[in-house]
């Protein structure tokens, strides 16, 4: 008579446990190296809290402080990610960049509220326990959940990864994707580094930092395209990269550039993300201001050229894609030098794009010669 041990009805049924638990621990092995990162913020971990049902930690610093907190999901990028690791034929998972888009989803969010980031804690759902039976890919994503932690400075302490079966159906041909999101908390300490954009005002310089490509957004669009091609996501573009390799450039962390304009204590009237809605998401207060663009990155990333040339129109690719600015700031004149100055020792480029005008609420792109409507 065999040992071995017959499946659950419960396994049979989709979720097998022996299955998921390899993925669990590199999880774990992966979070318990960041939960160091938020102490140079002075928020600790409370240890004895580790693999309970809740997480606990403290700020024990003196300032006066507030929390924030961001639920996001990636989307569709790691699609594109299963398609280059079934047909491309590198050896590669082209999971080393996912855990960083992932987390930043929410992580370039909570940083327009001025907050910092300090904890993670994310969802791996996939459609079948099989999903999470590849070693390689398991490591290469918690291993990009590492990155992003450190250079974003927060713990990963706790997270989930759930087989939902009836639920999540990848397209083909991918076999099987999970969906990824996660929640950041971020701390503002003090309280007043809080920022709502309701200072925004008539003058204020629209100053942009670049992006690092694609990033998470647009990628529906990016995935439709690429299938009307012979050679799909191995098609290539002017630069020698592949199609797929372009679009998985992890997402750019403006964490940094947002945490040296507050530590030098620049006056920053909004803070925004280059994310769903494109240019147009410049206009996204909700008040009659016209947001006049002047000047734009000289070079615009090669993925985006490619779709112009695939046939999507210009007025699509400004309101679907980034451009190549990834996050933007908006400062009264007097900060305009101060900031830019700020950003160039942090390590990142910032342009001065253009000024907010009394008008109708509407982006208008001067180097395209066109008006773009607000996000709604």
């Amino acid at each position: 008579m065999s040992g071995k041990k017959p499946k659950s009805e419960y396994a049979q049924a989709g979720v097998d446990y022996t299955k998921i638990e390899p993925f669990k621990m590199a999880m774990v092995r992966a979070g318990k190296q960041t939960l160091k990162f938020p102490e140079k913020r002075d928020v600790y971990i409370e240890e004895e809290s580790l693999g309970l049902h809740g997480v606990v930690f403290r700020y024990r610093g003196d300032k006066p402080h507030l929390w924030c907190m961001t639920q996001e999901g990636l989307g569709n990028k790691n699609w594109i990610a299963e398609w280059m690791y079934q047909h491309a034929g590198t050896g590669r998972t082209y999971y080393e960049g996912i855990g960083i888009d992932t987390a930043l989803m929410a992580a370039n969010d909570v940083i327009c509220q001025g907050a910092l980031p300090v904890i993670y804690t994310d969802e791996v759902a996939a459609g079948d326990s099989e999903w999470f039976m590849d070693e390689k890919r398991s490591l290469d994503l918690a291993e990009s959940f590492y990155k992003v932690c450190e250079m974003c400075g927060m713990a990963l302490p706790a997270g989930e990864s759930p087989a939902l079966r009836y639920l999540i159906k990848a397209e083909p041909p991918v076999k099987s994707a999970p969906s990824l999101s996660g929640c950041v908390t971020g701390i503002l300490a003090p309280a007043e580094r809080m920022v709502t954009g309701e200072k925004l005002r008539v003058g204020d310089h629209v100053i942009g930092a670049t992006s690092s490509g694609l990033h998470s957004n647009g990628i529906s669009l990016v995935i439709k395209r690429a299938l009307s091609l012979k050679d799909k996501f191995l098609h290539q573009l002017s630069n020698g990269k592949t199609l797929g390799e372009e679009a998985l450039i992890p997402t750019r962390s403006y964490v940094g550039l947002v945490e040296a304009l507050l530590e030098n204590n620049i006056e920053i009237h909004s803070l925004l993300g280059g994310t769903g809605g494109g240019i147009s998401k410049i206009a996204y207060d909700k008040r009659p201001f016209t947001y006049r663009i002047k000047k734009w990155v000289e070079e615009i990333p090669p993925l985006f050229q490619f779709m112009l040339e695939l046939g999507v129109s210009l007025q699509d690719c400004l309101t679907t894609f980034n451009w190549g600015i990834g996050f933007y700031i908006f400062v009264p004149e007097e900060e305009l030098d101060r900031t830019i100055e700020t950003g160039r020792k942090a390590g990142y480029e910032l342009l001065d794009l253009g000024q907010v005008e009394e008008g109708e609420r509407c982006v208008i792109f001067e180097p395209e010669g066109i008006t773009l409507p607000p996000v709604e």
